[in-house]
C-alpha cells in the first residue's frame, strides 16, 4: 500500500461505520498539536486516544481491554503494531484511564471487558489509530524533508525516502508530529501485506515483565502509610453482624483498627499477616434470621420440581409436544451442573486511597464505568473524581466483573470506615472467595427428544432451570428471562422441524455470576451429550448425526470435520480407550473437540484432545493456541472435580484441598487447529472451554456404554 493511499487530511477524528455490536460506531480520537517542530517538540506524541509514541521511539498502546492472562494487551498492540509500521521490540501496552467517551467496550456500550470481546470490538479501531499515527508521521517527515508525501514509505519504526536513501526513526519526527493535522478516514492494509497479524512468533508484550517478577499486581502496590484489610464475612448468604468483640483482636501486633462494614467486619493491619491474625482473634455474632440455610441437595430439589413446571417460553419452533407423541422412538434424559468457583490465581484484591479531591483506585480493572460509579456512590462522589489504575488480574473467569463491584466497595468502605487516615490494600484469601465469593450458577436441563422411522430427529424440548446471572445486572433484559440460562441450547443449530425450549430463574439464596464463558460452559454440556444420545437411540455415527443436521451450518460443520480428520475419528485406538466428540459456538467462535479417554482405576483420564476453531481473521496464532488449551484445561478441570457444595447455608469447600483444579498429571495432550478465514476476528478467550465436558462425557458413555449426565465426574 501506498503513502499516497494512506495520507494524510484533516484533523478531528476517524468515524468507521464498523459492524460492531448492531452498527456501533468505531471512533479514534485525535490529538490537537502539543508542542513545536524538531528538537523543540514534546518527548512524547500523543498521537490519539490510543497511541503515543516517545523521542526515545518506544510506542505505547493503551489498551481499553483488560489484560487477565488472556493476551488482549497482545492482540491489541499488535493491531496498532500492525498498520504503525512499529518495530515490535519498542512497543508497549499500559491500561487505560475510565473514559468511556474514549475507551467504550463497543459491544457492551460501556467501559469493560468480557464475552470474549476485546479484540473482535476493536479489530478496526485500533487498526486505525496506528494507521492515523502513521499517516501522521508520513506527513511529518515530508514536511521536514521538503518532500511529497507519496514519496514515502516506513519501515518498522522509521519513515524511508528511497529517492535521497534518508531514514528517520519515528522518535525524531515526534516534535513536527505534535504540530500536524490528525488524519481522517486513513485506509487499511491489505491482509496480503500483514507482517504482524496472522503471524507466528509474535512474542506476548506481558511475557518478559511476569517471567522476571517485574509485572504490576494489585498486590505489589504500596503507598505511603498504607495498610491492609482483611474480612470477616458471614458464614451464609443473608446473614449480617449481630454484635462483635475486638478486644482480642486489638491486641494483636500490627493490628491497626477494627472496623464494621456493610458487608462483615474489617481489620486493619500494618501488613496482612497481622490482619489475617486480627481477624481470627475476633469474636463475630451473627444474625441469621435472614440467611439461607438450603444444602445443595435442598436446591436440586426444587430444581426438579420446577422442571415438572411450563417455564418462560424462549423458543418454539413447530409443535415439539405433537412431533414427540408422533415420534417413533423418543428419549427424555435430565443433566445437572453444580455451583462453580471461579478460582483465579490471583485471589481477590483492591487498593483505594481516598484524597482531597476523591479516591484513587489501583485494581485488575475489568469493568471500568460500572466500577467507578459503584465505588463512586460508596464514597458520595461524583463518578469523574474516582480515578482507576488498571493493573494486571492473574486471572478472572468472570469474577473481576461482578455485577455488585463488590469487593471494590468493600475497600472504599473501608477506606471511608477510617476516615480517609490511609490507603487501604483490600486482600480476600482464597477462603475468602471460595466461600463468601460469587460461583457459576448451579442447573437442571430436562430434555426429551423424538427420532422418526429412518432415525432422523422430528422434536427437540428442552427446559432449563437454575439461577439467573443476569438478574439485578447492567444487562437485565427487564422480561424476567435470564439469557445465560439458555444460551447455546435455545439457539443450538441443528435442523429439527420441531423444538420447544423454555426456563425458569430461582432465586435460590446463593450469589451467581459470570463464569468463563457464562451459560454455555452448562448448556453445551447438556445439548451435546443429548444429541449423542438421539445419535445412540437412531444406531448412528455421532459425527455423522451431527452432520446431517448442520447440513444449513458449513461453517460450524467445516470445524466438526476438521476436528474428527484430525482426530482420526473412525480409526482404531487401543484397547480400552474411546472417543467422544462435541461441537459448540459461543461468542461468536465456532470450536469442536475430540476427547480420547480411558479409565484409570475407575476413574477417567484424558489423553488426548483435538481442537478445530474458527474464530475469523486470527491476530495472534501462538495465543488463540494458549486460549484454545487454556479453556479446555480449565473447562476439564470443572469437569473432572469442580463442585461448591452446600451444607445447611454454608460453602463446604474453603481452599484447593477440596475444590479441586487440574492438576499436571492430569493434563493432556492438546492439539489446536484453525479454520483458515479472512472475516473479522470472533473470541477466544472463552469458546474453547464448552466443549471439553461434553466431548469427554461422550467419549466415557462410548467406552462403557452408559451415559454420563452429571457433573463432576469424579467423586
Amino acid at each position: 500500500m501506498t503513502a499516497t493511499m494512506r495520507g494524510v487530511s484533516r484533523r478531528d477524528f476517524i468515524k468507521i461505520g464498523a459492524a460492531v455490536g448492531g452498527g456501533l460506531l468505531v471512533t479514534v480520537y485525535g490529538c490537537g498539536p502539543s508542542g513545536g517542530a524538531g528538537g523543540d517538540g514534546p518527548a512524547t506524541y500523543e498521537a490519539n486516544a490510543f497511541v503515543r509514541i516517545g523521542a526515545d521511539g518506544k510506542v505505547t498502546v493503551l489498551s481499553k481491554h483488560l489484560e487477565m492472562g488472556q493476551g488482549s494487551y497482545t492482540g491489541l498492540a499488535t493491531l496498532v503494531a500492525e498498520e504503525l509500521d512499529a518495530d515490535w521490540s519498542t512497543v508497549e501496552v499500559i491500561g487505560a484511564p475510565a473514559d468511556v467517551e474514549k475507551y467504550k467496550n463497543l459491544a457492551f456500550g460501556m467501559q469493560g471487558t468480557g464475552g470474549s470481546s476485546a479484540i473482535a470490538n476493536s479489530f478496526e479501531q485500533y487498526r486505525q489509530a496506528g494507521a492515523a499515527a502513521r499517516a501522521v508521521l508520513l506527513a511529518a517527515a515530508a514536511k521536514e524533508w521538503g518532500v511529497p508525501v507519496a514519496e514515502l514509505d516506513t519501515e518498522p519504526g522509521a519513515v524511508v525516502h528511497a529517492g535521497s536513501n534518508r531514514r528517520a526513526g519515528y522518535g525524531t519526527l515526534v516534535g513536527v508530529a505534535a504540530t500536524m493535522p490528525a488524519p481522517a478516514d486513513v485506509p487499511l492494509k491489505s491482509p496480503a501485506d500483514f507482517r504482524l497479524i496472522g503471524k507466528a512468533g509474535v512474542g506476548r508484550v506481558d511475557a518478559r515483565a511476569k517471567s522476571m517478577g517485574t509485572a504490576t499486581f494489585t498486590q505489589d502496590v504500596q503507598l505511603p502509610g498504607l495498610l491492609t484489610a482483611v474480612v470477616a464475612h458471614p458464614p451464609r448468604f443473608g446473614a449480617t453482624v449481630k454484635s462483635v468483640d475486638d478486644a482480642k483482636a486489638r491486641q494483636v501486633a500490627g493490628v491497626v483498627d477494627v472496623v464494621r462494614i456493610p458487608t462483615g467486619v474489617a481489620v486493619l493491619g500494618e501488613n496482612f499477616w497481622a490482619a489475617r491474625q486480627g481477624r481470627d482473634a475476633l469474636v463475630v455474632e451473627w444474625d441469621e434470621s435472614g440467611a439461607n440455610g438450603r444444602s445443595t441437595a435442598d436446591v436440586f430439589t426444587e430444581f426438579r420440581e420446577l422442571a415438572g413446571k411450563p417455564g418462560l417460553e424462549v423458543r418454539k419452533d413447530g409443535d415439539a409436544e405433537a412431533a414427540l407423541a408422533g415420534a417413533a422412538k423418543s428419549v427424555e434424559v435430565t443433566y445437572e451442573v453444580p455451583f462453580l468457583a471461579h478460582a483465579s490465581m490471583e485471589p481477590l484484591n483492591c487498593v483505594v486511597n481516598i484524597t482531597p479531591g476523591g479516591a484513587e483506585v489501583y485494581n485488575g480493572e475489568q469493568m471500568h464505568t460500572l466500577d467507578q460509579q459503584a465505588v463512586a456512590q460508596a464514597l458520595g462522589l461524583e463518578p469523574a473524581k474516582v480515578v482507576l489504575h488498571t493493573l494486571y488480574a492473574g486471572g478472572s473467569f468472570g469474577r473481576r466483573a461482578a455485577k455488585t463491584a463488590d469487593y471494590m466497595v468493600e475497600a472504599a468502605n473501608i477506606a471511608k470506615a477510617i476516615g480517609g487516615r490511609a490507603p487501604v490494600k483490600l486482600v480476600w484469601t482464597r477462603e475468602d472467595d471460595t466461600r463468601a465469593g460469587y460461583f457459576r450458577p448451579a442447573f437442571h436441563h430436562r430434555m426429551r427428544g423424538g427420532l422418526d422411522g429412518q432415525g432422523k430427529m422430528v422434536a427437540w424440548w428442552h427446559r432449563a432451570v437454575g439461577p439467573s446471572v443476569y438478574a439485578n445486572s447492567a444487562f437485565a433484559t427487564g422480561d424476567g428471562k435470564d439469557p445465560a440460562g439458555t444460551e447455546g441450547a435455545a439457539d443450538h443449530p441443528y435442523k429439527v422441524p420441531n423444538v420447544y425450549v423454555d426456563q425458569h430463574s430461582p432465586d435460590v439464596g446463593v450469589s451467581v455470576q459470570w463464569w468463563r464463558s457464562v451459560g454455555h460452559s452448562h448448556t453445551a454440556f447438556a445439548v451435546e451429550v443429548f444429541v449423542d444420545e438421539m445419535a445412540r437411540a437412531a444406531g448412528r455415527d455421532p459425527v455423522e448425526f451431527r452432520r446431517s443436521m448442520l447440513a444449513d451450518d458449513p461453517a460450524r460443520l467445516a470445524v466438526l470435520d476438521l476436528a474428527a480428520e484430525k482426530a482420526g475419528w473412525g480409526t482404531p485406538l487401543p484397547r480400552g480407550r474411546a472417543r467422544g466428540i462435541a461441537v459448540h459456538k459461543s461468542f461468536n467462535t465456532t470450536v469442536a473437540e475430540v476427547a480420547e479417554v480411558s479409565l484409570v482405576d475407575g476413574k477417567p483420564k484424558v489423553h488426548r484432545v483435538v481442537c478445530a476453531v474458527d474464530c475469523g481473521t486470527v491476530v495472534n496464532p501462538d495465543v488463540v493456541a494458549m486460549q484454545m488449551e487454556s479453556g479446555i484445561a480449565f473447562g476439564l478441570g470443572a469437569a473432572l472435580y469442580g463442585a461448591i457444595n452446600l451444607e445447611g447455608g454454608r460453602v463446604v469447600e474453603a481452599n484447593f484441598d477440596r475444590y479441586r483444579m487440574l492438576r499436571l498429571p492430569d493434563m493432556p495432550v492438546v492439539e489446536v487447529h484453525t479454520v483458515p478465514s479472512t472475516a473479522a476476528p470472533t473470541g477466544v478467550g472463552e469458546p474453547g472451554l464448552p466443549p471439553i465436558a461434553p466431548a469427554v462425557a461422550n467419549a466415557l458413555a462410548a467406552l462403557t456404554g452408559k451415559p454420563v449426565r452429571r457433573l463432576p465426574l469424579v467423586g
